[in-house]
């Protein structure tokens, strides 16, 4: 082989190995977490805890948190976990139907607390009755790790377990604030 054609092969081995990386990621499957916890409180009632991006102390591992923008899509939430920071952006609000969607920003120290990538995510809540409530948490989202054999604690088991715990314990907090 001439250093010429070895030079023109070289381009396309990394463009190569480059769509294979590609597929590695795309590979990674999407995940998903639904919890649904049915409180008995006015809907108006549970909505009022939750309605405010910016306000998540409900869920108990969030000791402050605020939003740059309000309600309004685009807004940035801060969570303080009490020494760690996660960061995610409202993408769609609607008081009328009592919901609101949002994602985990893509950064290296988000994945570091919370094992997910990918992640978009919509709280709501639906009225069943007078004094009956369901709050859904729902989410889907990819592993932290999205390699063919990814790290311990960066792959699917860990991404699912660590929403889960988010949501499990969030609306189980949710259900006495909302009924008292």
């Amino acid at each position: 082989m001439s250093r010429r054609t070895a030079m023109g092969a070289l381009p396309i081995a990394a463009l190569g190995l480059a769509i294979a990386g590609i597929g590695t990621a795309q590979a990674a499957p999407v995940l998903h977490v639904t919890k649904t916890v049915v409180i008995a409180a006015p809907a108006a009632k549970v909505w009022s805890i939750i309605d405010q991006f910016g306000t998540l102390t409900w869920v108990p591992a969030v000791k402050s948190s605020s939003a740059t923008m309000g309600n309004q899509p685009g807004s940035v939430r801060t969570l303080n976990l009490g020494g760690p920071v996660v960061t995610e952006q409202l993408k769609h609000y609607s008081a009328a139907r009592m919901r609101y969607s949002y994602i985990i920003q893509p950064t290296a120290s988000n994945m570091k607390v919370l094992p997910v990538s990918h992640y978009y995510s919509t709280i709501s809540v639906t009225k069943l009755g007078a004094d009956k409530t369901r709050v859904t948490w729902t989410g889907s989202f990819k592993r932290a790790d999205l390699s063919a054999h990814p790290k311990p604690g960066m792959d699917n088991k860990a991404a699912i377990t660590a929403i889960t715990g988010v949501y499990t314990t969030g609306l189980a907090n949710l259900t006495p604030l909302a009924a008292k």
